[in-house]
């Protein structure tokens, strides 16, 4: 037998009670279904912009993080949590799979690129690229980091194969990525600088004054490994053709098939 006071300590619904409660519950937010987890991405600076706008079209947030590519490596290496890496240099990936996390895939081939020499707009002035030393008059040249930055590598290998690098050495400004070098010109504080094609055409304070051949550097390869399942299906959306197209439009050139 249930002990009287035991009907009292339950609540008592009365019929307006639960019209109440009814008309509440239809007013109420439903549930929000559960956000994927943000795919996180470590990607050489040069690459910003252009992978800023495949990632909008992705089935899940994406957390974009720009850098040198020797920055972007060493963080992975030491521990710095990604889904994805994407390099400017095969040397650069190859240090990582040596020294980044077992669970790092066999990286891919994704982009290549271009470089250029370049002046401010404002500047009229046409340089010759054989003898920059004496175009630069007292100023100086803007490159990325010649032995840690990709862009600077492959600078230093065009002016070393145009004999020019022993008379530029203490004429360079060098950056932690290109796109330091590319801004150190923008602003005029450079009169030139090497930088890629896609960062030219990124900047409308700049114009290119010459187009170095792709024969007097290494091959410009943007190679690309996941780290996670997520980071694979991030990668196979940047080889689809709709971030093949977007990448076209920001000078890239794919190299996978």
């Amino acid at each position: 037998m249930i002990p009287l006071r035991a009907f009292y300590a339950w609540p008592i619904v009365t019929p307006m009670m639960s019209k109440l409660l009814f008309i509440l519950a239809l007013f109420l937010p439903a549930a929000a279904p559960a956000q994927p987890a943000p795919v996180t991405v470590f990607a050489a600076s040069s690459l910003r912009g252009a992978l800023d706008e495949a990632a909008t079209s992705f089935a899940a947030p994406v957390s974009l993080s720009f850098g040198g590519s020797g920055t972007m490596a060493r963080q992975i290496a030491a521990g710095a949590p990604a889904d994805l890496v994407i390099l400017a240099n095969p040397i650069w990936m190859v240090w990582l799979t040596q020294n980044g996390p077992p669970t790092m895939g066999d990286p891919v081939n994704l982009l290549s690129n271009t470089m250029v020499l370049i002046a401010p707009l404002s500047d009229t002035v046409q340089p010759d690229p054989t003898n920059l030393a004496a175009s630069l008059k007292t100023g100086r040249m803007a490159m990325g980091q010649r032995d840690a930055v990709p862009a600077g590598i492959y600078a230093r290998e065009w002016l070393q194969n145009t004999g020019q690098w022993d008379a530029l050495v203490p004429r360079l400004a060098e950056t932690d990525n290109v796109r330091s070098a590319l801004a150190l010109v923008a602003r005029g504080e450079t009169p030139l600088g090497v930088v890629y094609r896609t960062d030219a055409l990124a900047e409308p304070k700049v114009r290119v004054v010459h187009d170095i051949a792709a024969d007097q550097h290494s091959p410009i390869i943007y190679p690309a490994a996941a780290l996670t399942d997520a980071g694979t299906d991030f990668l196979s959306h940047l080889q689809s053709p709709q971030s093949r197209a977007i990448f076209a439009r920001y000078g890239f050139a794919p190299v996978f098939p």
